[in-house]
């Protein structure tokens, strides 16, 4: 897998900041070179015709936030080897099924009808981005029911991956980066993915990512097919890990922060509940997110119980 995934690689599209990755079109020039390789017609049929799900069941599962894929925490000691790393962007997740372009949550995201015309009629999953530090002012832009023409020129697609398409991980980088080139459109990007050998190697690039103003690495297992939900086919790397909770009540601040609330009571994916009141700014103490709501919080470890340790409130998802 190693000397196929590199050949890949190389073939990618992407040109980002810290991500280095040959033109798309030494794919194919290098399909034609070696000996015994698929011609150009027979690369572009096979990435155009390869085996797909049904379109229906395609728009069903996009509409439903359950279907998306969604990363677990990486481990800390394991390899990455057999896994292509890609920049995690602090972006907008966004589903498109071919026809609607919808947020993680299944509801329909207002994109100008330009923006819309230009995607491929496959189905894509990325990012709508801005740029490092920018998530507001993206979050902002996207979420309005109304879109702003001017604004949404600022936004790039970011895609990581084709839903639904029955090849391995590793293939289905290279069926979007054919895709994408097709449809040259400079704010419509395919996320450069590389091999990293070993752990040192790995924590070496997260640290030069987030010095940079990256959020993490996203690892993904180069032979995974592609399944919604959480597996063991995609992983999260941050300095720290961060993690959603259901806010399902307030406890009342003591001391200075009396009269305001001194901190949020979580609910984990799991069921458990614990308090978090780190983090939390004068403003939200006095308007916290009601009951109901989702806020990311980052923490450094976890106690054997499996509790946050250290938890931090980083910001309030919104509402999609």
């Amino acid at each position: 897998m190693q000397t196929q995934t590199s050949k890949l690689l190389r073939s990618h599209g992407a040109t980002q900041s810290g991500w280095r990755v040959a033109p798309t079109n030494k794919l194919l020039a290098q399909d034609e070179s070696e000996g015994g390789g698929p011609s150009r017609r027979h690369a572009l049929w096979a990435l155009l015709c390869g085996p797909w799900l049904p379109a229906a069941a395609l728009a069903d599962q996009a509409a439903t936030a359950a279907q998306v894929q969604l990363a677990m925490v990486w481990p800390q000691a394991w390899s990455p080897q057999g896994f292509l790393v890609s920049e995690k962007f602090d972006g907008v997740r966004a589903v498109w099924d071919g026809q609607v372009l919808r947020f993680r949550s299944g509801r329909v995201i207002a994109a100008p009808a330009w923006f819309l015309s230009a995607l491929p009629r496959v189905a894509l999953d990325g990012e709508l981005w801005i740029g490092r530090g920018t998530f507001d002012r993206l979050s902002g832009v996207v979420r309005q029911t109304e879109p702003d023409d001017m604004a949404w020129r600022e936004v790039k697609y970011l895609v990581f991956d084709a839903p639904g398409h029955t090849a391995p991980f590793a293939e289905r980088v290279r069926f979007v980066a054919t895709t994408l080139a097709q449809a040259n459109q400079p704010w419509l990007l395919p996320v450069a993915q590389r091999e990293v050998q070993d752990v040192r190697s790995l924590q070496i690039l997260l640290r030069s990512t987030v010095r940079q103003g990256g959020e993490g690495l996203m690892l993904h297992r180069a032979d995974a097919l592609w399944r919604p939900g959480r597996s063991d086919a995609l992983y999260k790397l941050k300095p720290e890990p961060d993690e959603e909770g259901l806010v399902v009540g307030h406890q009342p601040g003591k001391g200075r922060l009396v009269g305001v609330t001194g901190a949020l009571l979580l609910q984990m994916p799991s069921g458990q509940r614990f308090a978090l009141g780190s983090g939390l700014s004068d403003a939200l103490r006095r308007n916290p997110p009601p009951v109901g709501a989702w806020v990311t919080y980052r923490y450094r470890d976890r106690t054997p119980s499996g509790l946050p340790r250290f938890a931090s409130f980083l910001r309030v998802r919104e509402a999609e």
